[in-house]
C-alpha cells in the first residue's frame, strides 16, 4: 500500500522493557507515548526499534537507534532531538555478558598482559539449532590470540589465560579488545559480540567482572537517514532516596502556609517556588506537590491556597485558569491522579464504541472523501451534504451519550474532586461577585472538568490508558470533532 503499520520497541541492556501502539497506514507516526522505567545503577545503553507490524508472518525491523548511557547523562536536560534510523540486521544483534580477568603483574621483565577469559552467558543463537559454538578473540599491541571453540552452547566456559607481552614505549591509547565469535565449519564466523579496556586502565588497576558484549560502532551516518528519523526526549534522573524522617524539613515547610493560614502569603515556601518554577518544569513540580500534599491529607487545601493566589492576580474573568500556571497545572494532576478510574466509568462504553464501528465522519467540505464514501444505489454517489448531514447526526449520538454519561455520574465521581470544585467556585464567587459575572463560578469548574480531563482524554484515548492501542486515521478524526 505504500505505507507501513509502525511500532516501537524499548530495550535497556537488550532487555524489552516497553512496547508503543501500533500507527496504522503512516510513514509519519505520532505516539505521543511516555515511560519511566526505573533502571538499575548500572545500566549501558537504550535502544528504540521500530517495526512494521505484518498481519501475516513476522513483523519488519525498518531500523533502530541506540543510546549509551554516558551519551543521555551528558545532557542534563536530556536529549530532545530527531535520531536517524540505523539498520538492523536480526543476525547481527548482539546479547550476552563475558567474563574476564585482566592484570599486569608488577613483578617481571618484560612486562606480561594476563588476559583470563573464564566464560560467557546469554550468548546470540547463531545456528538452525538455536545455539552458537563461541570462541574468544583477544587483541593487544597487534597481536592476536584465540581460545578454542566451545561447540554448540550459549553459555560457553573457557578458563583459558592468554598473555600478551608489552613493550616499553606502548602508546597510553593502547586498548585491548575482546571479541566473540561464532566458529562456522563453512562460510564465515558470525559476530556475537566485543568489548574494549584502556590498556593504562588495567596497568593501574587489575579488571574482573561480568561484562555486556556491545555491537560494532554504529555506522548510521553512512546512511544518511534513509531508514527516517525517529524523534526521542530521553532524560536520566537518578534520585537517592533517604528514610522518610529526613523529608520532614521540607513538607513542614511547603504544608506551613496550609497549616498555618496567618503568615504573609508572598513570603511562603509556596508562594517562592510558584515564582521560580519554570513553565517547562511547572508540570513536574504540579505533579510532585500533588502527591505530596495527598499524602499528608492536604491535596484540597493546596489547590485552594493556589487556586486563590490565581484569582487575587487575575483581573479578567475571561482568563482565568487559561494558563499553564502552577494552580492550572496542580488541578489537572490532580485530576489524572484521583480521577482516573472516574475517567474510565465515564467514557470507556462509548469511546469502545466509536472504535468498533468506524464510521466515516466529516465536517469540513475541503477534507471531504466522496469517493471513498460512494455507495453503489439508485440514488448515486453521496454528495457533501449528505455526508454532511450524516456526520453530523453521528456526532451528536456519540456527544449525547458523554454528555449523558457525565451528567449522569455524579455519584461516581471522586468525593474529594467534588470538595475541590466546591471550593473553588466559592472562591470565584467571592472574587467576582456581580451578576454579571454569575457565569464564571461554572466557566473555571468546566475549564477544568472539560477542557483538561475529558476532552484530552476523548482526543487521545491511549494517553489515558483507555484503549491499548492508537485510533486509525478514520477513528482519530472522530475523536477529534468530538474533542472540539
Amino acid at each position: 500500500s505504500g505505507s507501513s503499520d509502525p511500532y516501537c520497541v524499548v530495550k535497556v541492556d537488550n532487555e524489552v522493557v516497553a512496547r508503543t501502539a501500533t500507527v496504522w497506514k503512516s510513514l509519519d507516526p505520532f505516539w505521543g507515548e511516555e515511560y519511566t522505567l526505573r533502571l538499575s545503577h548500572g545500566f549501558r545503553s537504550l535502544t528504540v526499534y521500530v517495526l512494521d507490524e505484518d498481519t501475516i508472518g513476522q513483523d519488519d525491523v525498518i531500523g533502530k537507534v541506540s543510546l549509551s548511557r554516558q551519551q543521555i547523562s551528558a545532557e542534563p536536560r536530556g536529549v530532545d532531538s530527531w535520531l536517524s534510523l540505523a539498520p538492523v540486521d536480526p543476525d547481527k544483534e548482539v546479547q550476552g555478558e563475558i567474563h574476564l580477568e585482566l592484570q599486569v603483574p608488577e613483578q617481571g621483565h618484560p612486562r606480561v598482559l594476563r588476559c583470563h577469559l573464564i566464560e560467557a552467558r546469554d550468548l546470540a543463537p547463531r545456528d538452525l539449532s538455536g545455539t552458537s559454538d563461541p570462541f574468544a578473540r583477544v587483541s593487544c599491541c597487534g597481536h592476536t590470540l584465540e581460545t578454542a571453540v566451545i561447540k554448540k552452547t550459549r553459555f560457553p566456559h573457557w578458563d583459558e589465560v592468554l598473555e600478551f607481552e608489552l613493550a616499553e614505549g606502548e602508546p597510553g591509547e593502547a586498548v585491548l579488545s575482546v571479541e566473540v565469535w561464532d566458529w562456522d565449519i563453512v562460510g564465515k564466523n558470525d559476530f556475537l559480540g566485543r568489548v574494549e579496556f584502556p590498556l593504562d586502565t588495567i596497568r593501574t588497576d587489575p579488571t574482573k567482572g561480568w561484562f555486556q558484549l556491545l555491537p560494532f560502532p554504529s555506522t548510521t551516518e553512512e546512511h544518511g537517514g534513509q531508514l527516517g528519523a525517529l524523534r526521542l526526549v530521553v532524560r536520566l534522573v537518578e534520585d537517592r532516596v533517604l528514610p522518610p524522617p529526613y523529608y520532614q524539613p521540607l513538607i513542614q515547610l511547603l504544608t506551613e502556609p496550609i497549616l498555618c493560614p496567618g503568615q504573609p502569603p508572598a513570603g511562603t515556601a509556596l508562594a517562592v517556588l510558584e515564582e521560580v518554577t519554570s513553565g517547562e518544569s511547572r508540570q513536574d513540580v504540579a505533579t510532585k506537590l500533588v502527591k505530596i500534599f495527598l499524602g499528608q491529607g492536604l491535596a484540597v487545601p493546596l489547590l485552594d491556597y493556589l487556586t486563590a493566589r490565581e484569582l487575587a492576580r487575575t483581573t479578567d474573568p475571561n482568563t482565568l485558569f487559561r494558563s499553564n500556571s502552577l494552580a492550572s497545572k496542580s488541578v489537572e494532576q490532580f485530576m489524572k491522579v484521583v480521577g482516573l478510574p472516574y475517567l474510565h466509568n465515564v467514557l470507556k462504553p462509548v469511546v469502545n464504541r466509536i472504535f468498533e464501528e468506524k464510521k466515516y465522519v466529516e465536517l469540513d467540505p475541503g477534507k471531504m472523501e466522496l469517493s471513498r464514501s460512494r455507495r453503489i444505489s439508485f440514488k448515486g454517489s453521496l454528495s457533501e451534504a449528505r455526508v454532511q448531514e450524516s456526520s453530523l447526526e453521528l456526532l451528536k449520538g456519540y456527544l449525547g451519550d458523554i454528555v449523558d454519561a457525565i451528567v449522569g455520574s455524579v455519584e461516581k465521581c471522586p468525593l474529594i474532586m467534588r470538595v475541590a470544585f466546591k471550593q473553588l467556585r466559592r472562591r470565584v464567587e467571592e472574587r467576582f461577585p456581580s451578576a454579571q459575572h454569575e457565569e464564571v463560578r461554572y466557566f473555571s469548574i468546566s475549564g477544568f472538568l472539560f477542557l483538561r480531563f475529558f476532552a484530552p482524554a476523548i482526543l487521545t484515548p491511549k494517553l489515558f490508558s483507555l484503549r491499548e492501542q492508537h485510533a486509525d486515521t478514520r477513528t482519530g478524526r472522530t475523536l477529534l470533532l468530538l474533542a472540539k
